[in-house]
């Protein structure tokens, strides 16, 4: 598996878009080397958003076999005019979204979780949440209020409890919301993310 924050691009239905895909520790690592390289299939460039603490990069270690991912890109950076520029913002699986949603300030929300309320905000930036991903809108319960959704088994009471409406499918989108069951989905997500980038033209 490739350990760059950036994949190459080339020309396809997506040339000129970009997508941003959060990034931890303990990532599903066939989830992660899907995303680099079918969105790049399609001319998309992928990056890699974290919280860096002050570091220049920090790199992550996948959760079934410790494969690295090291990512250059602040999240932390990406106000509202740097967000624009994004197609997409996915939050995958794993463990990534728990470690994310961490806050040092209770009275404050994370900033992972500042970012998807942002993301949410615009309509044009398709959202993309997979399994486990939906922890890290817990603190924001009402960005997924009637909406429809779908996630992990483990996770259904949450959503439940947040006012969205769960739906028993692997892949489930509403409006310029996509979500997918389980990272093993990751193929049918990224499809349908892709599918939904051309409908927009965005």
């Amino acid at each position: 598996m490739a350990g760059t924050a950036e994949t190459p691009v080339r020309d396809g239905v997506l040339t000129g878009r970009r997508i941003a895909i959060l990034a931890e520790s303990d990532f599903y690592e066939p989830e992660i080397a899907y995303y680099q390289r079918r969105f790049a299939e399609e001319g998309a460039r992928v990056d890699f958003l974290t919280r860096l603490w002050g570091n220049r990069s920090i790199t992550f270690t996948g959760h079934e076999y410790r494969a690295p991912l090291t990512v250059t890109r602040s999240l932390e950076d990406l106000d509202d005019r740097r967000l624009r520029e994004y197609s997409a913002l996915i939050v995958p699986s794993g463990m990534v979204a728990d470690r994310l949603r961490y806050t040092e300030d209770i009275e404050r929300l994370a900033p992972a979780t500042d970012l998807l309320r942002r993301a949410f905000a615009r309509s044009g930036v398709v959202k993309g949440i997979i399994c486990h991903g939906m922890w890290l809108a817990a603190s924001i319960p009402y960005v997924v209020r009637g909406r429809k959704v779908v996630c992990h088994n483990n996770l259904i009471g949450d959503v439940r409890n947040m006012g969205a409406n769960y739906v028993d499918q692997d892949v489930v989108v509403d409006g310029d919301l996509v979500t997918a069951r389980t990272g093993d989905h990751c193929h049918l997500f990224a499809r349908t993310i892709i599918d939904e980038l051309v409908l927009r033209g965005a």
